[in-house]
């Protein structure tokens, strides 16, 4: 089988993809206490995706990471306005709930997502890339609309999920999730951070593993696919 592209997780909900284009996703890695890697670590990064500007999931090294390789930012309109993005000099592109961005072979839509967050909304995101469709749901609670991924775009290679519970759906909700969106692999994130959303990646196997095949992954693992 020839190997289209390979996801790590870096530890909380930061996830990097690496295929003919390489994708980081919420880079809370610097002050990270489950950071598998340093961002002087990170490869060379085309797009860095940002879910909400929580700063556990926009923090410090966003901005660094694109000043450095010159990616690009794609995230919702009121996260690429913000003050310290707009002074950086990085490219960024901001969209919202719906919207889709396209360019040199990659495109990126961008999900609703149930949260509270800064600037803006809360949002999670489809890829598409390789021929692959990856479905990062961002910070969210279940919620029925997720029905209406697959039916947008349509049958999900790959689903990222928090399971951590307390600020995101625990796992019995992600395994709810799991049957609305019927992905062919699921990888759990978002969880065993801090104290407050431990989780049981097993019990979500578990309750999960009828709908799609769960890859649990620990900080700095990866999936090749």
């Amino acid at each position: 089988m020839t190997l289209v592209m390979r996801i790590t997780r870096l530890g909380h909900a930061a996830v990097l993809i690496e295929g003919s284009k390489t994708v980081l996703i919420d880079p809370y890695i610097t002050d990270n206490p489950a950071a598998a890697r340093k961002i002087t670590e990170i490869p060379k990064i085309d797009y860095i995706l940002i879910t909400h500007d929580h700063f556990d999931h926009f923090g410090l090294d966003a901005i660094e990471i694109a000043k450095r390789d010159g990616s690009t930012l794609f995230a919702v309109h009121e996260v690429t306005v913000r003050e310290d993005v707009a002074q950086s000099g990085i490219k960024a592109v901001g969209a919202n709930v719906g919207g889709t961005y396209g360019e040199d072979g990659i495109e990126f839509g961008i999900t609703p997502a149930v949260h509270s967050t800064g600037s803006g909304i809360a949002s999670g995101f489809v890829i598409k890339l390789d021929g692959m469709k990856i479905y990062q749901s961002g910070d969210t609670s279940v919620f029925s609309d997720m029905k209406l991924i697959p039916k947008l775009w349509g049958d999900i290679d790959v689903a990222l999920l928090p399971i951590g519970g307390h600020y995101t759906m625990d796992e019995m909700a992600a395994a709810l999730a799991v049957e609305y969106i019927k992905p062919a692999v699921t990888i759990p994130i978002h969880y065993d951070t801090w104290p407050p959303i431990k989780a049981d990646p097993v019990l979500f196997t578990k309750h999960a593993g009828s709908h799609t095949k769960v890859h649990v992954l620990s900080p700095g693992e990866t999936y090749d696919c």
